[in-house]
C-alpha cells in the first residue's frame, strides 16, 4: 500500500470514537536507518495549530494502529 492511498483516511480512536484527524494533514515519525514508520503525529487543535510554529502533537505509535480500513484508520489511544 502506498502512503498516497492513505492520505484521505480519517484517524479514529477506538477507545472513545473520537476523530483525531486526517492522515494527509499529519506528520509521520520515520526511522531513517530502518526505513520504518514509528508513529503518526497529529496536530492538536486542528488547522489553527498546523499553521503556527511549535505545534503540539498527539503521538500515536505505529504499533497502536488496530485496523486500516477503506475510509478510516482505527488506533488505540489511551486517555
Amino acid at each position: 500500500m502506498k502512503l498516497s492511498e492513505l492520505k484521505d483516511r480519517v484517524v479514529i480512536n477506538v477507545n472513545n470514537g473520537e476523530k483525531l484527524g486526517v492522515l494527509g494533514r499529519c506528520d509521520l515519525k520515520i526511522d531513517s536507518k530502518e526505513g520504518t514508520i514509528k508513529a503518526i503525529l497529529i496536530p492538536k487543535g486542528g488547522i489553527k495549530n498546523i499553521l503556527s510554529l511549535g505545534s503540539e502533537y498527539i503521538n500515536i505509535p505505529w504499533e497502536n494502529i488496530v485496523k486500516i480500513g477503506m475510509d478510516t484508520i482505527m488506533v488505540e489511544l489511551k486517555e
